[in-house]
């Protein structure tokens, strides 16, 4: 049994550390009082501690009597915040997808000989995962993921619910979205190109560039092809972009009466209860991950995951947290079950390509009923 602490009492947060409580000692971090008896009371087997992480010698005098530490805190505080926890010499798992560079901080990692797995959650996190393991067993030609959180009940006009707040889903629709398109490095807007794609449970959603590919980019650069698009209902593009064109999501002030406003805080503010997923309310998380390359027999191989989870309503717990969150804690599991002990900044294709981390994580997932379900195809030439 392992001292760990989680930084960060979202709603992944949370789903995180009443997993990993079932089999440790769990710490929870907030800098939000309120937050932290919330979470108590769901499960009082959790201890609460009150962190503001970016006072730095509090953070590292706070983490220094932990085993590990899971970092989930909000995008903007990731980077420094995995870097202190990484300079304090501790092990983790982080999925604050923050918009730098993680493997910045590998050569620091490695200094300080500490296991640091990041972006650990469904996409980034599972998709990566996959790749990294097919990448191993094909020569891959090509990469897709479509993944989206949706609510199962919509409510115009955007039809959309998110478990975090709005201003990391209006970064998603405002950072430029990388793609690889014939071995070369594609830059579009985000929300661009959308197509109307078929799922099965869920009927036609729209999937739109974004910026998912992360570290892939710089971690798989012999793969021509690969893109990652996101999936929303029918419409919520249109009236997304209706915002983005009429400066809604401008971070520069505005001054309105001598007061200087920012329109991208102003329109957080008044979407945050039009998108806030509340704690019991029912969503899904769907994706599909279609991997294509050439078989040690020289035979064209396609293998296609498929994910459809919905809210559980036995453990009260958000499909995005299960998806992401498992997905983290199984990460966490294998550095304490030394399954997996290399040192340094890993993103999760470097975890995937071992079979045996491969296959853990399925499992774990598994066991928690977040299934992925496999179908493969085999052609000459």
């Amino acid at each position: 049994m392992k001292n760990i602490i989680v930084l960060g009492s979202g709603m992944v947060g949370s789903a995180m550390a009443i997993d990993l409580s079932k089999n440790h000692n769990i710490t929870v971090s907030d800098i939000n009082q309120n937050a932290l008896n919330k979470i108590q009371e769901k499960n009082n087997d959790l201890k609460v501690l009150l962190i503001d992480v970016t006072n730095k010698s509090e953070l590292k005098n706070a983490i220094i009597v932990f085993d590990l530490v899971v970092c989930a805190v909000p995008g903007f505080l990731g980077y420094q915040t995995l870097k202190t926890i990484i300079e304090a010499k501790k092990d983790v798992v982080d999925i604050s997808f923050f918009p730098e560079n993680a493997l910045e901080l590998n050569t620091l990692a490695i200094q300080n000989n500490i296991t640091a797995i990041v972006d650990c959650g469904v996409a980034p996190g599972m998709s990566n995962i996959m790749l990294g393991r097919y990448n191993e067993l094909l020569k891959v030609s090509s990469f897709e993921c479509l993944v989206g959180g949706l609510p199962k009940t919509k409510k115009w006009p955007f039809n959309y619910k998110a478990p975090f707040s709005p201003v990391d889903v209006i970064e998603e629709y405002t950072r430029p979205a990388r793609y690889i398109e014939n071995g070369k490095v594609i830059i579009r807007e985000a929300l661009s190109d959308v197509e109307l794609v078929e799922f099965e449970k869920v009927g036609t959603l729209e999937s739109f560039n974004s910026d998912g590919l992360r570290s892939l980019i710089f971690t798989m650069p012999h793969i021509p092809n690969m893109i990652e698009k996101t999936l929303r209902y029918p419409g919520h593009v249109e009236f997304i972009q209706v915002l983005k064109e009429s400066g809604f999501f401008d971070e520069k002030s505005t001054e309105i009466k001598g007061i200087p406003i920012s329109p991208l805080e102003f329109t957080s503010k008044i979407l945050f209860n039009e998108w806030k997923l509340g704690e019991t309310e029912e969503e899904l998380t769907v994706m599909k991950i279609y991997i294509k390359g050439v078989n040690t027999d020289g035979k064209t191989e396609e293998v296609i995951y498929s994910l459809y989870d919905e809210y559980n309503d036995i453990t009260q717990t958000s499909s995005m947290a299960r998806t992401t969150g498992y997905t983290a804690t199984a990460a966490v599991n294998l550095i304490i079950e030394n399954l997996f002990n290399e040192k340094g900044v890993f993103p999760p294709e470097f975890i995937g390509k071992q079979k045996v981390c491969f296959e853990f994580i399925l499992n774990y997932l598994k066991e928690r009923d977040v299934i992925y379900k496999k179908t493969r195809t085999v052609k000459n030439g």
